[in-house]
C-alpha cells in the first residue's frame, strides 16, 4: 500500500523545501523519500514519474503531482485541498 502523500526530494533544493513547507502548513503528514539517505529512491523515482523528471516529484493517494510548481497550481486552483481531504478520509 502507498501513502497518501509521498514527495521524493534532495538535500539543498529549495523547490523540495517549497512543497514540503505548503504540505507541512495543510497540516498533512507525508512520507519523505529523500535520494541522500537512499540512493534506490532516485532510480524508484524515475521508474514512476519517468527518466529526466525534477525534484521534488509529489504523489497524492497513488495519483502522480508533479513537482513543487504543479502544488502549488493545485492549491493557487481550489483544488489541492480535496485532494488531500480524499486520502486523510482513507488514511
Amino acid at each position: 500500500m502507498t501513502a497518501a502523500v509521498e514527495i521524493y526530494t534532495r538535500p539543498g533544493c529549495g523547490y523540495c523545501s517549497a512543497a514540503k513547507s505548503l504540505l507541512t502548513r495543510k497540516k498533512v503528514n507525508f512520507t519523505e523519500f529523500d535520494v541522500a539517505q537512499n540512493a534506490s529512491w532516485r532510480d524508484e523515482m524515475y521508474d514512476r514519474a519517468g527518466e529526466g523528471t525534477t525534484f521534488p516529484q509529489i504523489w497524492i493517494g497513488g495519483t502522480h503531482i508533479g513537482g513543487c510548481d504543479d502544488l502549488y497550481a493545485l492549491d493557487r486552483e481550489g483544488k489541492l485541498d480535496g485532494m488531500l481531504e480524499s486520502v486523510k478520509a482513507v488514511s
